[in-house]
């Protein structure tokens, strides 16, 4: 069976980077039965936190990026945990947390950057239901945070 999830990721000229470790008392992935949950990941820039407040001072635009790059290593932590994205049947669940501005609304928006990217990796297997959330504070100040729920 060729893996056609990585020739996507080829493609896409996207390179998955090592699976980061938790950064408190939990695991970066549980599987039950034929779920697999992934913990939330924070959005990061050349390796540190991504830290900003959408509404404040970062743009939609810009937490777009976030999300995408946390769509990123979403998908390379369900790589280090399935040995093969091809096990994948269905993404089933995104929730992303937008770290927000009280008067800030756009937080749909920013989280389409994982969603979009998920389509594209996973085609038709990539499209799920979806939250996005305004909230005041993510863990060390990162201006996005995204967990996930895929059928394997």
């Amino acid at each position: 069976m060729t893996n056609h999830i990585s020739d996507r990721l080829k493609t896409l000229g996207i390179e998955l980077p090592p699976p980061g470790p938790p950064a408190a008392a939990y695991v970066m992935a549980v599987t039950s039965g034929n779920t697999v949950f992934l913990s939330g990941h924070i959005a990061k820039q050349d390796g540190k936190p991504w830290v900003g407040k959408l509404g404040l001072n970062i743009d939609t635009e810009t937490g777009k990026a976030a999300a995408k790059s946390i769509a990123i290593d979403l998908i390379a932590t369900l790589q280090n945990h399935l040995g093969s994205l091809d096990k994948v049947k269905r993404i089933v669940k995104v929730m992303g947390l937008v770290n927000s501005a009280s008067e800030y609304t756009e937080q749909h928006l920013v989280v389409n950057g994982c969603s979009e990217l998920l389509f594209e990796v996973f085609g038709d297997a990539g499209k799920h239901a979806r939250s996005a959330f305004g909230v005041a504070q993510i863990p060390l100040g990162a201006c996005v945070e995204i967990e996930l729920i895929a059928e394997i």
